[in-house]
């Protein structure tokens, strides 16, 4: 699986060959085609997270892509299809202080399997958009929602990261300082959707050298820190613990 995501150039025959094929499902292949997909390589998992009491369709090394070749993946990348441990901290900070998104219009950037935004929703908030650049992801998050007895969010897949702040209450971004190109963009436009809405922005990272050592990391102010269990810890090459961390530009 590791090697599934981290696998980001291939040769250019089989490069120019997947991305035909990739084209094509992404554009051709029906919802329903990609629903079985994903319920045909993933699994129900509930129990090994911070957030037990969610249930989400991910990887397990039972799944045939968790060992699989990357270039057999017929989509983009599926960071869907990991519980990332900062948004496993993230949604389990939310589901322990329910009235942070209780009544309030949500965010869940970068929403991946849509776990933050299906936390959000279980404390009662008013309206949830999930935002993931990945049609896939939006499926998938779908599918966890049902999962969860719960109505699917609103799912936008256009990228809304340097676009006009709408007016959310609450934006949530688990583990997406993984890039400090991303993480510039990110503090730039979080920036402007404080400055227009007031919007209170939520952080979820497991202390990554991207976040820490970005200049927004001294905008921050920890709310909650969460140990890892053990198999979050393996997937995770021995990250220990996660932090929600609230942004205050002002500071």
């Amino acid at each position: 699986m590791m090697r599934l995501l981290a696998h980001h150039r291939l040769t250019r025959y089989v490069k120019d060959c997947f991305e035909s094929y990739r084209c094509i499902s992404n554009s051709c292949q029906s919802d329903e085609y990609i629903r079985r997909f994903i319920s045909d390589n993933t699994e129900i998992v509930g129990g090994q997270s911070l957030t037990p009491d969610i249930k989400l369709r991910l990887f397990t090394p039972s799944c045939r892509f968790w060992y699989e070749r990357p270039e057999l993946w017929p989509f983009d990348d599926p960071y869907w299809a990991i519980y990332w441990p900062g948004g496993q901290a993230l949604s389990r900070y939310l589901l322990d202080n329910p009235a942070v998104c209780r009544g309030n219009t949500v965010l869940d950037l970068g929403s991946g399997c849509g776990a933050s935004a299906i936390a959000a929703k279980l404390c009662g908030a008013a309206h949830v958009v999930a935002n993931d650049i990945d049609d896939v992801a939006a499926i998938a998050t779908c599918i966890n929602c049902e999962l969860n007895s719960l109505e699917p969010p609103v799912c936008v897949t256009a990228n809304m990261i340097d676009s006009e702040p709408e007016g959310f209450d609450v934006i949530l971004l688990g583990d997406m300082f993984y890039d400090e190109a991303l993480a510039t963009t990110l503090h730039s436009w979080l920036d402007r959707c404080i400055k227009t809405h007031g919007s209170q922005v939520l952080i979820g990272d497991p202390g990554r050298a991207q976040f820490e050592e970005h200049g927004i990391r001294k905008l921050l102010h920890q709310l909650a820190q969460f140990e890892l269990p053990e198999s979050v810890r393996e997937e995770n090459y021995g990250l220990t613990c996660s932090s929600v961390w609230c942004y205050h530009p002002e500071l």
